[in-house]
């Protein structure tokens, strides 16, 4: 091998790995989904400019290919560096990444002892790798679904409470969690997992034998979602909370979406479903509908009262969390506390010390100022509710938001003109919603922040003691 070849080979083995290295991050972000990469990408144009164009240009250059890595390293790293959600490192991550060495290392030692070509391959190591991680990561899944179903088959004793809707599924599964922990032992899936990977996962590495009670929140993108985590699980007590126009670029139509929410109450061992009124009207013996029995409800920047009917007695509850929209939550924790057997002393005690779901309207004050940190909340009525709050401070008011992510241009009309009614100073951060926002926003002072980098130094220059600064959804950059 001459020194010009020994430069191409150790160039494209550089090269394809770079370009690995974008499709497995963008692939992560999407759950591994090509079609939703290629199809759903909220912005596609990178594609062209750090996959397609460096691609092309590869090959358009022949011999002097190794001077496209010069260029595109850079530009990567500066990509990569600029991401507010990066690559993480998993064990999916780091067998896609051994295997697409391996294969390009192969094939280009294969190439130089042939002498099959001066340009050495870059689509078919990523090709062939795609197609066998896929298979591996398909044969692992099956192999660890049966390991979790057979964990759960073991655990006879155990209660799995499953949640899903539109909008709220964590804070709901962490109040049902919160409440009944006061009397059982309870075990609730960490963060935001709700795919069918990830609860495979919590089941196999976290749940802990001894548990009486397991709580599962349920997402999906796609009918037929919300269905396999059932089938895996069959839970006994199933929640729909609200459903909404969340998600509409997925789901196309609110009855799809409402469709696949009830998808989860194909369980084989269902012995209740509370479904909230938005959902459906149909009666089913099985079914307990909710959302109508919350009256005298008072929310503030303090705390949060409202009474309960459980027939035809009305019950008073005051908690701590933020957010008048937060009690349709805790009255689907409360309505299975009672299935559950708790008393309404016991109920009225846990609502008492409900602790705030992080970063859902969470109030943290710091330096005179009041923040509330409502990053994880993306739906139209909890960023509504924050914008009420708000209204209810007397100094300045301060947002900053992408607005709605995967939702309508009407429901982020709805936002900004509440937004014009209440705020001061508007920090519109990334591009998504840009030219709607500048379009419509009427408050004294507009910040667009294309670089989320920039906000606590933007923050720090244009805030003040006595001020109140809601932190309205948090999406990353990608989006």
């Amino acid at each position: 091998m001459d020194n010009i070849q020994l430069i191409s080979f150790m160039s494209n083995t550089i090269f394809v790995m770079a370009l690995g290295w974008y499709l497995i991050t963008n692939l992560q972000w999407y759950d591994y989904r090509i079609e939703r990469v290629v199809l759903r990408h909220h912005k596609s144009w990178w594609h062209a400019l750090y996959f397609v164009i460096p691609f092309l240009a590869y090959y358009a250059l022949g011999m002097y290919s190794p001077l496209v890595l010069v260029a595109y390293l850079p530009l990567l790293g500066y990509w990569h560096f600029k991401l507010d959600k990066k690559l993480v490192m998993t064990w999916r991550v780091k067998r896609f990444l051994i295997l697409l060495f391996s294969i390009t290392l192969f094939l280009n030692i294969l190439c130089t002892l042939k002498g099959i070509s001066q340009t050495y391959s870059v689509f078919f190591p990523l090709f062939l790798t795609y197609a066998l991680s896929w298979a591996t990561e398909k044969f692992l899944f099956e192999a660890y679904k049966r390991e979790a179903k057979k964990k759960i088959a073991s655990m006879s004793e155990l209660t799995i409470i499953c949640v899903t809707g539109s909008y709220g599924k964590t804070s709901m599964k962490n109040f049902i969690a919160q409440i009944l922990a006061s009397k059982f032992n309870v075990y609730a899936t960490p963060r935001s997992v709700n795919t069918l990977g990830g609860i495979i996962r919590d089941v196999n590495e976290s749940l802990p034998s001894d548990t009486q009670i397991y709580v599962c929140e349920a997402g999906a993108r796609e009918i037929g979602d919300i269905y396999a985590i059932t089938q895996l699980l069959n839970p006994q007590i199933v929640v729909v909370g609200k459903v909404g126009p969340q998600h509409l670029e997925y789901f196309k139509t609110l009855e799809r979406i409402q469709q696949t929410k009830l998808e989860i109450i194909h369980s084989n061992r269902l012995k209740r479903a509370f479904i909230h009124t938005s959902v459906t009207d149909v009666p089913h013996e099985k079914v307990t509908f909710f959302g109508d029995g919350i009256l005298n409800l008072n929310a503030t920047l303090t705390g949060t009262d409202f009474d309960l009917l459980f027939g035809n007695q009305s019950y008073h509850f005051h908690t701590s969390v933020l957010g008048g929209f937060q009690t349709m939550n805790i009255n689907a924790a409360l309505l299975i506390a009672d299935e559950l057997g708790m008393s309404r002393d016991e109920m009225i005690e846990a609502v008492k010390n409900l602790k705030s779901v992080e970063h859902r309207l969470e109030r943290i004050d710091a330096g005179g100022k009041i923040i509330l940190d409502d990053g994880y909340n993306g739906n139209i009525d909890g960023m509504l509710e924050g914008i009420r709050l708000c209204s209810l401070h007397t100094g300045r008011k301060v947002i900053v938001t992408p607005g709605l992510v995967e939702s309508t241009n009407e429901l982020n009309s709805e936002l900004i003109e509440a937004i014009n009614h209440v705020f001061d100073i508007a920090i519109i951060t990334g591009a998504l919603n840009a030219m709607q926002f500048e379009k419509e926003l009427r408050v004294p002072e507009v910040i667009m922040l294309s670089d989320k980098s920039q906000m606590v130094k933007t923050l720090g220059e244009v805030t003040r003691a006595g001020d109140i600064i809601l932190f309205a959804n948090d999406a990353p950059n990608f989006i």
